[in-house]
């Protein structure tokens, strides 16, 4: 059967697109859709050169989906100009997998890139990337699910794992002062400070952490510099659901040294709205959230340089565990974290957490 890959441009090719996560994984509460006021913003041109796409087959019926984009910033972390292609989705019929990537193959050979690389939306500090196991376990937001089926057909293709990781998962039922010692004479000693985040100035301290972000992250071999810009979109509507003591950041002699961002895991409901955060569905999430207290995500941490190996993560992580338990959450899942970074992983082992799924990117030579 032949398949063509379209863009999207009418309202209702962007209503299939959107939706088509809706056909592929139905019911299934393990799945949680991206968020599509993103998408929309994405189609709309809020971000340059982002394009949308539907493979159909010769019925004209959509089969997959996908977006196709560059990043500068990117293709210089990784030393090759990458097309990049994100929020790709697929049927498990014969010959859809192959003509999904064939088309992104040929769009980077037109385009003179080295390599494919995805899925990301719209870079692997955003989000992105395919689960290789645990397909048991739900996802959860910022974070992918997809079907078993997805790796198998990436790597029939010739796709490579690029930083391999895994999402925890972990009780809080440990001892915080146990799981994380910490001598509280340093707190005076070193001049440190601890401070808790705040609905009403969150837009005032996202330069706080944006700063020790862009610093702590830089020797990973995917990131690139997160401008204000971009976490403005990122955490467009997330204040009003922020748990306050699950952001907390720590300053020494008054400059920012650690942080680290858990919000409350609010999957179930965006799977039941679909995705569609509109502004009643907002409303009502406003006026339900006290339900969604029993999980959490760990979206980011980090220390700056100059402060990493003594110990600042430590605090913060005996302050998170606190908090976590005196608000009567039972567990904490944490984005993605290469396996070759212990120190970051170190936090949930002490816990008494686990692996909950592995995670990859995946990139294909294009010549």
């Amino acid at each position: 059967m032949s398949f063509s890959l379209v863009p999207v441009e009418s309202r209702r090719e962007l209503r299939e697109f959107i939706g088509f996560t809706r056909l592929l994984y139905g019911a299934d509460p393990r799945h949680v859709p991206a968020l599509a006021q993103q998408i929309r913003g994405w189609h709309k041109g809020e971000v340059p050169g982002v394009r949308l796409f539907l493979l159909r087959d010769a019925k004209g019926a959509v089969v997959a989906r996908t977006t196709l984009h560059t990043d500068a910033d990117l293709d210089t972390r990784l030393g090759r100009k990458a097309q990049l292609f994100g929020l790709t989705e697929f049927a498990e019929r014969d010959g859809v997998a192959e003509a999904l990537f064939d088309a992104v193959r040929e769009a980077g050979r037109a385009a003179g890139k080295d390599s494919a690389f995805g899925p990301v939306s719209l870079l692997p500090n955003q989000s992105g990337g395919v689960i290789t196991s645990g397909f048991e376990d739900r996802g959860f937001i910022d974070s992918a699910w997809n079907h078993p089926y997805y790796p198998r057909a990436y790597e029939a293709y010739g796709f490579a794992r690029r930083f391999e990781s895994d999402t925890w998962i972990c009780p809080t039922t440990a001892d915080p002062d146990t799981a994380f010692p910490f001598d509280d004479d340093r707190l005076a000693a070193e001049d440190l400070h601890l401070h808790k985040g705040d609905r009403k100035r969150f837009r005032e301290q996202l330069p706080i952490l944006r700063e020790m972000l862009n610093a702590s992250f830089a020797q990973l071999g995917y990131y690139t510099p997160i401008s204000a810009e971009q976490l403005d979109r990122q955490t467009d509507g997330l204040a009003h659901l922020i748990d306050e003591s699950l952001l907390l950041y720590l300053t020494r002699a008054g400059r920012p040294v650690a942080f680290v961002l858990c919000v409350p895991d609010i999957s179930e409901y965006v799977t039941g709205t679909g995705g569609d955060l509109h502004l009643l569905n907002q409303l009502r999430l406003l006026l339900t959230r006290s339900r969604y207290r029993r999980d959490a995500v760990l979206i980011i941490k980090g220390v700056v340089p100059e402060a990493q190996g003594q110990g600042y993560m430590r605090l913060l992580s005996r302050e998170l565990l606190r908090n976590l338990r005196a608000n009567g959450y039972e567990s904490l899942r944490s984005t993605y974290v290469e396996r070759g970074n212990l120190g970051s992983a170190s936090q949930y082992t002490a816990m008494g957490g686990r692996p909950l799924h592995g995670y990859t990117f995946y990139e294909k030579e294009l010549h």
